[in-house]
C-alpha cells in the first residue's frame, strides 16, 4: 500500500500500466467531488467511480480484498480511516471470491493497522493487501479508480 497526497500522484504513473490514464484523468476538469457516477477512462481496464458514502462503525467495516485490480481511493471530501493487513497473513480457506465483482470480503479477519486518509490524499492498494474502507462518521466523497492487473495472486 502506498499513501501519498493527490499532487504526488505524477511520481507513480509509471508504476503499472494504466496509471498514466489516472493521472490525467486526475488532472482533468472532470475530476471533482460534483462529478458523481463511472468514469471509463480504458474501457473495464481502468475506471473511476465518484461517489458519496456513508462512513460507518468500525464493526461494520469488513476486510476486502482484489485479485485483478489496483484499488487507487481518493478522498474528495471529508476524511475517512481505513483498516488494513498484509492479505498473506489472512486466513482464506473458507471465503467466497465474487470473481464478477473481483472482491473477497473477509469477515472473521481483523486489520491489524488503521490509517486517517484526508481530502486530496489517496491510498494505492495492491491485491496482497487487505483493506476495510470506509470507517468513521458521517459522509464523505470519494474517487476510487479501479485499474486492471495481471498478478500471481491465486483466487480466493
Amino acid at each position: 500500500m502506498i499513501l501519498d497526497s493527490v499532487k504526488s500522484f505524477e511520481k507513480y504513473r509509471n508504476l503499472a500500466e494504466g496509471f498514466d490514464k489516472v493521472y490525467k484523468f486526475m488532472r482533468s476538469k472532470e475530476f471533482n467531488p460534483e462529478n458523481e457516477g463511472r468514469h471509463e477512462l480504458d474501457g473495464e481496464r481502468v475506471y473511476c467511480t465518484i461517489s458519496r458514502e456513508q462512513l460507518k462503525d468500525i464493526d461494520r467495516a469488513p476486510l476486502e480484498t482484489h485479485d485483478s485490480h489496483i484499488d487507487i481511493h481518493v478522498i474528495l471530501k471529508g476524511a475517512e480511516t481505513m483498516g488494513i493487513k498484509d492479505r498473506s497473513l489472512c486466513d482464506v480457506k473458507d471465503v467466497k471470491y465474487n470473481e464478477a465483482d473481483d472482491v473477497a470480503f473477509l469477515r472473521d479477519e481483523h486489520p491489524d493497522n488503521y490509517i486517517s486518509i484526508g481530502e486530496d490524499n489517496l491510498a494505492i492498494v495492491f491485491p496482497s493487501d487487505a483493506h476495510a474502507p470506509l470507517i468513521g462518521e458521517g459522509e464523505i466523497v470519494k474517487a476510487v479508480f479501479k485499474v486492471k492487473i495481471k498478478n500471481d495472486i491465486e483466487a480466493i
